[in-house]
């Protein structure tokens, strides 16, 4: 039997890297539709059209479906993909920009920057999962590859949706240590571990044997390269942090680099977009083009093909997903989502068992997981007071000298996108 996914945000230029997973996993999944919604009809039929080409190739037998109507994209649907972007790259724009004048970091997941994104998404994203429960097939699944993933997955499973959260950090670690040790990715297994965005590998298995010490004794200086902080704190923590953590342990470094001028990851993107949209409007492409690379996201494709097809499949194979933590971390409450290895079957994602986190480690993410509970909330609410709590307890805001007209510039900006918090003003 075959099965129909639909993509939300399908104009995005990721769009041909994920139909090419699910096109070259079709065996494991047969797709019959699959769907790609969004609300830009001329960027969805740029990308819609390479997308086809694509799948022509392959030889892919299914059905590619471009349309703005929701209600039709989710009729029947087995598996929905979220990867919007409430207020495109300008609303990112904004998230790097104003934290930077308050004296704090701005980026689009962590931070004051992150507590935007998510008071502009979550609704959104509960919207779209309320219509899904009237329309799609009873038992699909939520893919959410929306940022901030572990936020936004926090409020589908608060709201009793079947939801898992994806982002790219630990299958990018995974190949990264498959290259490195010269073996297939699926002999490598990590024990990641923490929150989306806020993670570290604590063990880097190759067939069952930790090879984390023979990593941080012989190729500290690589690992310090490829996430951007010195190989002195990558041997102080004992573990991998992921690029994310340098927003954390190398505050004055980075919010210096962002007072130092330059454009914003939101005007690159902007660019790399605009040339990665020019690009497949060539009607003799038929393949995802090199530049792709540079638009960030690698290997989500093969995240997100990789998790649809094992929950289809029932499977029962071990990914790193965002999951309800239910006793995997004994630091957080069941409730609490975290970003850990879980088994993949068609009852969904079950978290394996894992040792306490360290005391170092185990601060950040609870006081992250308190602001992240606080950041639903506010987004749920749409009052100001409930923002302000929310960012005070961020571990990235230095306190209320900060939050306080720091809030008042981000609602500002984004009211376009904050109904909620307009009724309240």
């Amino acid at each position: 039997m075959t099965v129909k996914i639909a993509v939300v945000g399908g104009g995005s230029t990721y769009t041909p890297e994920l139909v090419e997973g699910f096109a070259t996993r079709h065996d494991r999944l047969p797709v019959g539709e699959l769907v790609l919604l969004d609300t830009d009809r001329e960027r969805l039929d740029v990308v819609g059209g390479l997308a086809g080409r694509m799948l022509d190739r392959l030889g892919w037998p299914g059905r590619l479906t471009l349309t703005t109507d929701t209600d039709a994209a989710l009729d029947g649907a087995d598996y929905i993909l979220v990867q919007l972007r409430v207020g495109g790259q300008a609303a990112r724009n904004l998230d790097e920009t104003i934290p930077p004048k308050w004296g704090t970091i701005g980026q689009e997941t962590t931070g004051a920057g992150g507590l935007a994104k998510a008071l502009r998404t979550v609704p959104v994203v509960l919207d779209l999962a309320e219509r899904a429960a009237r329309r799609a097939n009873t038992d699909h699944w939520i893919i959410d590859f929306t940022n901030p993933v572990g936020i936004v997955t926090q409020a589908l499973l608060d709201a009793g949706h079947r939801a898992i959260g994806l982002c790219n950090v630990a299958i990018g670690f995974q190949r990264q240590f498959a290259d490195f040790f010269g073996v297939a990715p699926e002999r490598v297994e990590l024990e990641h571990v923490g929150l989306n965005h806020l993670t570290w590998e604590r063990a880097v298995r190759i067939d069952g044997v930790d090879r984390l010490p023979e990593l941080l004794a012989a190729q500290a200086e690589m690992l310090a390269s490829s996430v951007d902080m010195p190989a002195e704190l990558i041997h102080s923590v004992g573990a991998i942090p992921s690029y994310y953590l340098r927003y954390y342990y190398m505050f004055p470094t980075v919010l210096a680099e962002q007072h130092s001028g330059g454009a914003t990851r939101a005007e690159e993107v902007t660019d790399i977009e605009r040339r990665l949209l020019e690009m497949y409007r060539d009607p003799a492409l038929a393949h995802k083009p090199e530049l792709l690379t540079k638009r960030g996201g690698a290997y989500y494709s093969e995240a997100a093909a990789q998790l649809v097809a094992s929950l289809h499949a029932d499977t029962g194979d071990i990914q790193v997903v965002n999951v309800r933590n239910d006793g995997a971390l004994p630091d957080l409450p069941a409730n609490a989502v975290v970003e850990v290895p879980a088994r993949i079957t068609r009852a969904g994602a079950s978290p394996l068992p894992l040792s306490p986190l360290a005391p170092g480690p185990r601060g950040i993410v609870q006081k992250a997981k308190a602001y992240e509970d606080l950041a639903v909330q506010a987004a749920l609410t749409g009052n100001r007071a409930d923002a302000l709590t929310a960012l005070l307890a961020n571990p990235l805001v230095p306190g209320w000298d900060t939050a306080v007209p720091l809030l008042d510039e981000m609602l500002a900006a984004n009211l376009p996108y904050l109904p909620p918090f307009a009724t309240h003003a």
